[in-house]
């Protein structure tokens, strides 16, 4: 499909959940989940962006309910999972585990797994681990959780493109404290001050929202003005990140790429993604040979993105006639 110039598609019809509920993955921790769609149609697990961004409805309109059934949850610590806010016991390898007592509890062998952002990151991290249970990989946006990347976000990159919106990010931050941001921030989110957590919450997702979308930083979801939302939403993302993803090296997902080799893939991104630069997609292309990468011009961060849009609903649409 041509991107550059395809009409933005009709996303499909939102399809109600057929069941939800909660599912007890450890002695503090309780998972929400929805489960939409036939039984006997190709099942899809959506993996939500964050860590923290909760899971929202809306990702089932990629898929057409005729032919997918999709399977939604809260990853620990935000949306309708309790505790809410909650870091500990929240690991990257507590989520991957998490997805398999999900798996074996809508009682499905094999499924296709979506997710954008942090989410593409959390599904290669569980296709590497339980590759004998991913049919297939979608994702948008794609994070691999390196230093790098974080550095280029968080400390300086993407500050010299939008550094009207990176001041106001540092603003609750001392210029003595600057040099390293991400643990500036945990200091104050793990804070027993309210406002001054709540202070940092705002500005660390506020960094966020403003970025997402090519369009400009005035187009920003409603969520990231929400005190409830950001505080889950910077905690657990900066917890995640002061710790590397609990990853046991940087660059942990590539080297450990040839355990994915026989899983196909779609890889959308967008050419002017600030949150998630491009070279990542384009590291794991030509790590996962069999990998398919959609370059989406006039594109960053965000899923809603007309072109990004157009490209998910076409690879579902393919893949509901190969599967």
């Amino acid at each position: 499909m041509n991107t550059t110039t395809a009409t933005h598609k009709k996303l499909f019809p939102l399809m109600n959940f057929r069941e939800n509920g909660w599912l007890s993955v450890s002695d503090m921790h309780e998972i929400y989940w929805e489960d939409a769609g036939r039984l006997n149609n190709i099942p899809v697990l959506c993996l939500h962006g964050g860590p923290g961004g909760g899971s929202n409805p809306e990702m089932r309109r990629f898929f057409d309910h005729r032919m997918y059934r999709t399977i939604l949850f809260d990853q620990r610590g935000c949306g309708k999972s309790t505790p809410y806010s909650e870091i500990r016991e929240n690991t990257t390898w507590d989520l991957v585990d998490d997805i398999e007592k999900l798996r074996e509890n809508r009682g499905i062998d094999q499924w296709i797994v979506f997710g954008g952002s942090w989410g593409s990151t959390l599904a290669l991290a569980y296709a590497i681990k339980h590759p004998d249970r991913v049919k297939g990989l979608i994702l948008r946006g794609v994070f691999l959780l390196t230093d790098a990347e974080l550095n280029w976000f968080y400390q300086s990159g993407a500050s010299f493109l939008f550094p009207d919106c990176f001041e106001r990010y540092v603003k609750p931050i001392p210029e003595d404290e600057r040099g390293d941001l991400i643990s500036a921030f945990h200091k104050r989110l793990t804070s027993s001050n309210r406002e001054e957590r709540i202070e940092a919450a705002r500005a660390w997702s506020q960094w966020e929202g403003e970025t997402l979308s090519i369009r400009s930083p005035s187009v920003r979801a409603p969520r990231f003005q929400n005190d409830r939302f950001v505080d889950a939403f910077a905690r657990l993302e900066c917890h995640y990140f002061k710790n590397k993803g609990f990853f046991e090296e940087d660059g942990w997902i590539l080297k450990n790429i040839e355990k994915i080799q026989d899983i196909p893939g779609v890889i959308i991104h967008g050419r002017y993604d600030v949150v998630t630069p491009l070279s990542s997609a384009w590291a794991l292309h030509k790590a996962w040979n069999r990998s398919q990468l959609q370059i989406i011009p006039n594109a960053g961060h965000s899923s809603l993105e007309p072109g990004i849009v157009d490209a998910i609903i076409q690879a579902t649409e393919n893949w509901s006639k190969q599967f």
